[in-house]
């Protein structure tokens, strides 16, 4: 049975809840990533939701998953996306996904960009298979933009 769930704007008192999510979704790859933290883990979820748009998916009190968006130098994009692996599969990324298109299209933005680490193989292909295209790379980084 599937859960029910709801996205809402983030609020101060979901910052230690959205951490604790964050953490979940990431520590999934900690043994591919060799110890290397990477950044959303070392944010400080307070701020994020104080200072960007920041939503939670929500059941029953508990954070299932959360977006936070960038908006700078006249572009949009995702800064963290992520779903709490034991709700994963639910069609909370993809409403997530969604979210952050339409947030951007009523900022009258043409694109949406991200970047994700090259070792998260599964989350490329995600994306090539949601319609990103991949615009560029470092040694760590792909970025990847959107048309929407």
């Amino acid at each position: 049975m599937e859960l029910a769930w709801q996205i809402r704007k983030a609020i101060p008192d979901d910052s230690d809840n959205l951490k604790n999510c964050m953490e979940s979704a990431y520590a999934v790859y900690e043994e591919r990533m060799g110890g290397v933290l990477l950044p959303p883990m070392e944010v400080d979820y307070l701020s994020e939701i104080k200072n960007y748009p920041t939503w939670v998916v929500e059941s029953e009190g508990s954070v299932l998953g959360g977006l936070i968006m960038v908006f700078e130098n006249d572009q949009v994009s995702i800064a963290n996306i992520a779903v709490d692996p034991r709700f994963q599969g639910q069609g909370i990324g993809g409403a997530l996904t969604k979210l952050a298109e339409s947030i951007a299209k009523e900022n009258s933005f043409s694109e949406l960009q991200l970047a994700t680490h090259v070792l998260l193989t599964e989350n490329i292909s995600l994306y090539q298979h949601l319609g990103w295209k991949e615009t560029g790379r470092d040694e760590r980084r792909i970025f990847m933009t959107k048309r929407i």
